[in-house]
């Protein structure tokens, strides 16, 4: 761990865990972001990469679309005045789900060539991607920079893109006992394969991650402590 990483920790270890969208702060987990897709597509590990490189075609390139035309009615507070979020909040929000919608009309013919027909099985869903807050949902924050748009999106990317080849492989195996179509065992749970099941799986698997990321959080804490003391007492004895 480098010092101004250890030192960012000790100042405030729940602003940097918010920075890691990947584990300790990941949007579904923690602010529960893109639950319809988890839930009813997630069946399994195919779906789940279908999905996942979807999102992660679309996620990313969307918004740094929605940054640069959002800027034509900017948001700078984070508290505005209601006049000023009852004139700026319905065209962003236009601005958003447009851009959202440009990139999956280019992104789709990518995705056919990918899977081709297997697209199929994610029906209504795919295209409504378009309207997850997940991709959505910066319209009512304050305007980011183009640099923290790309950064951010690909880190909520890796982290959406992660849960859903995990909870994908987990139910397809408790559904069907095989792992991307291989068999591993007998089926286990039947129902994990409905949306009902998925919910089930989703929040088993979300509650297992949170005590993990706590545990994280805490083990990184301590470490950067002890970390920021031994540089602090070097620096003592160098002045001594």
């Amino acid at each position: 761990m480098r010092r101004a990483t250890a030192e960012l920790i000790v100042k405030d270890p729940n602003k940097f865990a918010h920075h890691d969208r990947v584990f300790l702060n990941n949007p579904v987990v923690m602010q529960g972001m893109g639950l319809a897709p988890l839930v009813v597509l997630a069946t399994s590990g195919q779906n789940a990469v279908m999905l996942a490189v979807a999102v992660a075609l679309l996620l990313v390139p969307s918004r740094v679309l929605a940054c640069l035309l959002s800027r034509l009615v900017p948001l700078h507070d984070e508290d505005p005045a209601p006049e000023t979020l009852q004139k700026k909040l319905l065209p962003r929000a236009l601005v958003y789900g447009f851009s959202t919608a440009v990139v999956y009309l280019a992104v789709y013919p990518i995705l056919n060539m990918l899977f081709s027909t297997s697209l199929l099985s994610l029906g209504i869903y795919l295209p409504m991607l378009t309207v997850e807050p997940l991709l959505t949902y910066r319209f009512g924050r304050v305007q980011e920079t183009v640099r923290k748009a790309v950064s951010k999106g690909l880190r909520i990317t890796v982290g959406y893109a992660l849960l859903l080849v995990l909870l994908g492989c987990i139910r397809e195996w408790l559904a069907a006992g095989t792992m991307f179509g291989m068999v591993v065992s007998r089926p286990v749970l039947p129902m994990a394969s409905m949306p009902a099941g998925g919910f089930i799986v989703l929040g088993v698997l979300c509650a297992v991650w949170r005590a993990l990321a706590q545990k994280r959080k805490a083990y990184l804490t301590k470490e950067a402590r002890n970390l920021v003391d031994v540089h602090s007492q070097k620096e003592a004895d160098r002045e001594q």
